[in-house]
């Protein structure tokens, strides 16, 4: 009876196939009929492709076949007579339809393995509406010198392919079922082997700048230690900053977002928190808090793995005790603050603090037993008790009780000093939760952060008007500046050097300065999603562009921009003219427009399609651009007057999905390009011709090496792979390095080329999103990455 079922239900599902596949053939068939406004070499190329496809599906639901009918064989044979409680078979069983149909199959027997769906985090390529994105995993395991199984995560498929080197000299994987096969050149047919290790590359990458800071959603994250370094966040990373020596020392203990940063009394000890994350096998990376010495980046303790939930937010050492506790608040539906003996590992206490957001937690700075924490309408003032935490409100009387309350800092005489919503500075006697003094109105809007100088007088930040405001013992104001709008409201301020004033800003941006000076940038970067990068032909320069509509122009060197410009679309890619002298750049909306490289004025605009422009690139002789579209094209333009004017030549088609990569031939007659169903397609882009005939590209020597699929990259590609899961790859210009950005945070060096599966790898942590882009320096000395929801930009020499 389980044998009938289990051939019933297989027979559906192969039927069910059999239709999906009939039904697709015929739904094609008609989108190429007469009255399709597809040209008709692209509509028979298009139907060589589907055509192509189908056989391939046809091989899949073969290996489906066998698969079942060996399980079910297997399946039959436990239900023979004679089949004990052991487990024990008949020497001889009977034949039967299923013994007969087996023996019409190969006789090397699948191996099954379970896979694991990735959780995937956010990242890979974004959806357009004609071309959704697609979730596809690849396994790779050997059995044989001539068979290869992929293996669907979906324990219940597993697919075979024929032998991966072909006699034709391509080799063949899988992403999901779906075939992509990579031409290898003539000179690798004789001698290249699957069975060959890859070797690790002989050079390695040593982070040497972070770009930005985390300013745009995080507090209190920016300090001056006595080393004269300032301490500051952004991805994983946590930044130690000589100004005056335009040095940076990094912290690399974490392996996501880093969310908050405590300093101990001792300005040595510091304690960070992150957020939750998850790997790339699918683990949980459970949020925690690290304390670590600055002086030696040596982690000293780790607190709270498996107590915290989401991400720890809050961060303090306590002051009075000599630094002995730390307290921390978990970013959970209960926002629990906990209070922990650090040097021991120990939690001493904790207590659900509010149902709504908490921003600020602080130890008082004459009692060690006293915690104040603030956020949505409420100020709370902790007593702590053994390892109870007792609860006292702030009243705010017959004042307007505000929507935040938004930063808390201390007095010298003790007194809480709190900055609101609305604008307001009340000061709350010490230790009490009454409010003493009110500053009605001191700023337009909130109050972002409040920094009490080691003279006693106080700094505000606010948020809506920009405002620096300085305020006597008796808050009484002295003086003010404003932050220049381009660097947006003030998130956290510290003293510095000299009298001088620390502040971090919602954009990103820190600056320095003193009342009543202007402000000037000592660090910037991106503040949205970031994916457009490329690196300038001859000089130490390189352009990003991101979400947030700005484009840099980095300086390597001084790692300072040389200039930045708003533009009016969200950007997404870029690409230096070979001159150097001008640079494009693809936006979100179709529109793509060329910048003058020196002065950065706009030189052309024009607008292709209205879905992102994914990808865009001069080729070799500065003669042409391409520019890749989410609308599955790449339409080409002749460049003239050095990269001054534009002329429509042509539209490589052929793409069932969007355009992610592309590279030119060193000639500049051909494009390879991907798209985001995997497929590999070759052009001639002055005649808008698709090559399908690959005995003419597979000798082709490229210019570039970005496409993610092709025979020289392939092995970037791990097992159980999502086929979003490598955002970009790049060679060196020596070809000696292949570099990949990975959707796990990871950077990851390979030799070139990469044409072995699993290859290995030095791995590199520091970004906490996915990477979306990696690019070597014109001389390979420096590699570049770029995060996406993380902004951060990082420098990597190779050493």
């Amino acid at each position: 009876t389980v044998l009938g079922e289990q051939q019933n239900t297989f027979c559906s599902m192969l039927l069910t196939q059999s239709l999906s596949v009939t039904v697709h053939f015929s739904f094609f068939h008609d989108n190429v009929s007469a009255g399709s406004t597809m040209e008709v070499d692209d509509r028979l190329s298009h139907l060589e492709q589907r055509v192509q496809l189908q056989e391939d599906e046809l091989q899949l639901l073969k290996a489906e076949l066998a698969d079942a009918l060996r399980r079910l064989g297997y399946c039959e044979e436990l239900t023979q007579p004679g089949a004990g409680a052991g487990g024990r078979r008949p020497t001889v069983a009977p034949p039967t339809k299923m013994r007969q149909l087996l023996q019409a199959l190969p006789s090397k027997p699948l191996t099954l393995s379970n896979g694991y769906v990735q959780q995937k985090r956010m990242g890979g390529y974004p959806s357009s509406p004609s071309s959704p994105k697609k979730e596809v995993s690849l396994s790779i395991k050997s059995v044989s010198p001539s068979f290869f199984i992929f293996i669907n995560p979906s324990p219940s498929c597993s697919y075979l392919a024929p032998s991966p080197v072909s006699e034709d000299g391509y080799v063949r994987m899988f992403l999901r079922g779906r075939p992509v096969t990579m031409h290898m050149p003539d000179q690798k047919r004789d001698s290249y082997s699957l069975d060959h290790k890859g070797a690790l590359p002989e050079h390695k990458l040593k982070l040497q700048w972070v770009y930005g800071y985390r300013g745009r959603d995080c507090r209190s994250n920016l300090y001056l230690l006595p080393t004269g370094e300032i301490v500051y966040f952004n991805a994983s990373v946590v930044v130690l900053y000589n100004v005056e020596e335009q040095q940076q020392r990094h912290y690399l203990g974490h392996n996501d977002d880093v969310k908050c940063l405590g300093i101990h009394p001792d300005m040595v000890t510091i304690a960070t928190g992150q957020v939750a994350g998850t790997s790339k096998d699918g683990k949980l990376l459970p949020p925690h808090v690290r304390v670590w010495d600055s002086v030696s980046l040596n982690t000293l303790h780790v607190i709270g793995m498996g107590v915290f939930d989401r991400a720890v937010t809050c961060v303090a050492f306590s002051k009075s005790n000599g630094g002995a506790h730390l307290c921390a608040v978990d970013d959970a539906n209960d926002h629990i603050l906990s209070v922990w003996n650090w040097q021991k590992e120990k939690q001493l206490a904790d207590v659900k603090c509010s149902n709504d957001s908490v921003l600020a937690a602080a130890f008082h700075p004459m009692d060690a037993n006293l915690i104040v924490t603030c956020g949505k309408s409420h100020l709370n003032l902790w007593t702590m008790d053994g390892n109870t935490l007792t609860k006292r409100q702030g009243l705010f009387e017959k004042n307007e009780k505000p929507k935040y309350v938004l930063c808390v800092a201390f007095a010298e005489n003790g007194d809480t000093i709190t900055g609101d919503s609305s604008g307001n500075i009340f000061i709350w006697a010490k230790g009490g939760n009454r409010i003493s003094q009110v500053v009605a109105r001191a700023h337009e809007g909130g109050i972002f952060s409040l920094c009490v100088l080691k003279d006693g007088t106080l700094v505000s930040g606010g948020g809506k008007d920009r405002r620096m405001v300085l305020w006597d013992h008796d808050y009484n104001k002295q003086s003010e500046m404003e932050v220049p709008e381009a660097f947006g409201p003030v998130r956290a301020v510290t003293e510095g050097k000299q009298g001088e004033l620390l502040v971090g800003t919602t954009k990103n941006t820190v600056l320095t300065g003193s009342f009543p000076e202007t402000l000037n940038p000592i660090v910037q970067g991106h503040t949205d999603e970031l994916w457009g990068l490329d690196i300038h032909p001859s000089m130490e320069q390189f352009v990003t562009c991101g979400q947030d509509k700005q484009v840099h122009l980095w300086d390597t060197n001084s790692h300072q921009p040389l200039w930045s410009k708003t533009i009016e679309d969200p950007g997404r890619c870029a690409g230096f003219h070979p001159s150097g002298a001008v640079l494009a750049v693809g936006t979100m909306t179709g529109r793509w427009l060329v910048l003058d490289a020196d002065t950065r004025d706009l030189v052309f605009m024009h607008t292709d399609g209205n879905e992102i422009i994914s990808n865009i690139k001069y080729s070799p002789d500065g003669n042409f651009l391409a520019v890749g579209s989410h609308d599955n094209f790449v339409y080409i333009y002749a460049v003239m007057e050095n990269g001054k004017k534009y002329s429509r030549v042509g539209k490589c088609t052929g793409h069932s999905s969007f355009v992610t990569h592309l590279d030119w031939s060193v000639d500049s007659q051909y494009i390879v390009t991907n798209s985001g169903d995997y497929e590999i397609l070759f052009c001639e882009p002055l005649l808008s011709k698709r090559i399908t005939l690959m005995d003419l590209v597979r000798n082709v020597e490229w210019a570039t090496s970005t496409c993610v699929l092709g025979f020289s990259v392939f092995g970037v590609w791990p097992d159980g792979a999502d086929g979003t899961d490598i955002n970009a790859v790049c060679r060196s210009h020596d070809s000696s390095l292949l570099a990949s950005a990975d959707d796990f945070g990871k950077v990851h060096l390979f030799s070139n080329p990469c044409s072995q599966p699993r290859a290995p790898s030095h791995t590199y942590g520091g970004h906490s999103s996915h990477v979306t882009n990696v690019a070597f320096l014109h001389d390979d000395s420096h590699l570049i990455s770029t995060g996406g929801k993380d902004t951060s930009i990082l420098q990597w020499v190779v050493a």
